[in-house]
């Protein structure tokens, strides 16, 4: 028999197969490895040689929290740098940068994205446990704090995928227990939805309901507070639906004195990043928020913070929380462990949409948060004033009530939001209809935070007010 049979009776046993018979006489460059794959040692032999000889690396899960960090795992971190975008072109579809012509967004969120936040959408694939990816994670933690003002180091920030809806979710099943009490306060349709999550759980909510456009008082709050003892009391800091300012600072000063014990918990979606929040300065002990409006970021991040109070409220359940992916068990080692910059696992983030929130938090914290405040308010009171004086009303009467970052109008007589919305389409501008269940036909909302406002070059604020204008002539409105 040929040398090459005797070879594969030797490794393979007495009955070779005509195809190894003739795999082994094809060109001698290929014998080698040929004869190796024969062997089930050759074979991990070869695998092996691709393998990370080093120690494996730990990864922390909920059920492992703490790690050291070996020399070898500490990969180096070099942030991405990117060229300042182009100046925006402008038309009745504004093209920005390298973003295709579009209408202009200009609803209560989503909102425009600055163009580099979207070109970091496009960040190539990473590990969501590998140190770079690791490191981005924990600066955007960190960032977070900044931005909600808190130098606490007890609380504690959280990205969760998902949308702000599912701070609610968190809230209800952590924060509080079945049969508890809660105190929602209601300044339209988005308190009505938090005390349904609530009542979900188990909890029994009672809304504090203000008139349409208003806000409960102080003295209200505090005769409520006082009549029944509350686990919780919640505030929509702005409130989507109706355009409606909360006045945080007073009433967590208010809850601290009256009821002590009481957590105070903001709905701050549409708020965060257009409004100021003092998480420290101001007592308050839960802020979650969403990434899609004036933090400027693509949607599908579940962004919150929870004082130090919080979490040992919640770590003194009574209970297990009624949730497993909104646990704050299982979401607590998880992020702190990624802002020491440590690898952990509980289930996968986005690392693009994270990639976008550090960019966009970047940008936010470039200049004084106080200054990006006082633009927001700025460019709100030119559009209400001017609102004003085209003879329309807003929901909110009050000038103490109207948020800084949307306006709700009310329709003038005669006019329907499905004759106005697609004559301000045509002119490149996109506005919201009514959400209030009550008189949702009889308004529309203009979301102006963000991109939209912090860059006059691309004239968001003057094609809006001109567009309405003209959109209200040509449905017969006359302007006053």
């Amino acid at each position: 028999m040929p040398k090459a049979s005797k070879t594969v009776r030797s490794a393979c046993g007495n009955d070779p197969s005509t195809s190894q018979i003739v795999a082994l006489r094809l060109s001698p460059l290929l014998r080698l490895p040929l004869l190796a794959l024969a062997s089930p040692r050759g074979r991990l032999s070869l695998i092996s040689r691709h393998l990370h000889q080093g120690p494996p690396l730990e990864i922390n899960t909920p059920f492992l929290s703490e790690r050291q960090a070996s020399q070898e795992d500490e990969l180096p971190y070099t942030p991405l740098t990117r060229p300042p975008p182009k100046p925006a072109e402008h038309s009745k579809n504004t093209k920005m940068s390298n973003q295709p012509g579009h209408p202009t967004l200009l609803i209560p969120g989503p909102i425009e994205f600055d163009d580099e936040v979207l070109q970091s959408m496009s960040h190539y694939s990473q590990s969501h446990v590998g140190a770079p990816f690791v490191a981005t994670f924990g600066e955007t933690l960190t960032m977070l704090r900044q931005l909600m003002q808190t130098a606490d180091l007890a609380s504690q920030p959280f990205v969760i995928s998902g949308s702000g809806t599912l701070g609610w979710d968190f809230v209800a099943a952590n924060l509080a227990e079945k049969g508890d009490d809660v105190l929602v306060l209601h300044t339209g349709y988005f308190a009505d939805s938090f005390a349904d999550c609530f009542e979900t759980y188990g909890v029994n909510a009672t809304q504090l309901k203000a008139p349409i456009g208003d806000r409960p008082q102080l003295p209200e709050v505090e005769k409520a507070l006082k009549e029944k003892k509350y686990k919780l009391i919640t505030v929509t800091h702005v409130d989507t639906s109706t355009g409606v300012l909360s006045e945080v600072k007073a009433l967590s000063e208010l809850v601290h004195r009256v009821s002590p014990e009481t957590l105070v918990i903001v709905d701050g979606v549409c708020s965060v990043g257009c409004e100021d929040i003092q998480f420290d300065n101001w007592g308050i002990d839960a802020v979650l928020t969403a990434s899609q409006k004036a933090i400027g970021c693509p949607a599908g991040l579940c962004i919150m913070i929870y004082s130090g109070r919080a979490i040992e409220s919640f770590k003194n359940r009574k209970t297990p929380p009624a949730a497993y992916f909104a646990s704050i068990k299982n979401w607590l080692p998880i992020m702190q462990n990624y802002e020491a910059k440590k690898p952990s696992y509980f289930a996968t983030p986005s690392p693009q949409l994270i990639h976008a929130l550090h960019t966009t938090l970047t940008q936010i914290l470039a200049r004084p948060l106080s200054e990006r405040f006082a633009i927001h308010r700025e460019a709100s009171q030119r559009i209400k004033s001017t609102v004003t004086s085209y003879g329309l009303k807003q929901l909110a009467t009050k000038p103490e009530n109207q948020a800084n970052g949307m306006t709700a109008i009310y329709l003038p007589e005669g006019v329907k939001a499905p004759d106005l919305l697609p004559n301000l389409l045509r002119r490149g501008v996109v506005f919201a209809g009514g959400l209030h269940k009550e008189i949702a036909a009889k308004y529309i909302r203009c979301g102006h935070m963000g991109v939209s406002v912090v860059d006059p070059a691309r004239r968001d604020i003057d094609k809006a007010l001109e567009a309405l204008k003209e959109g209200l002539v040509e449905v017969g409105y006359q302007i006053q």
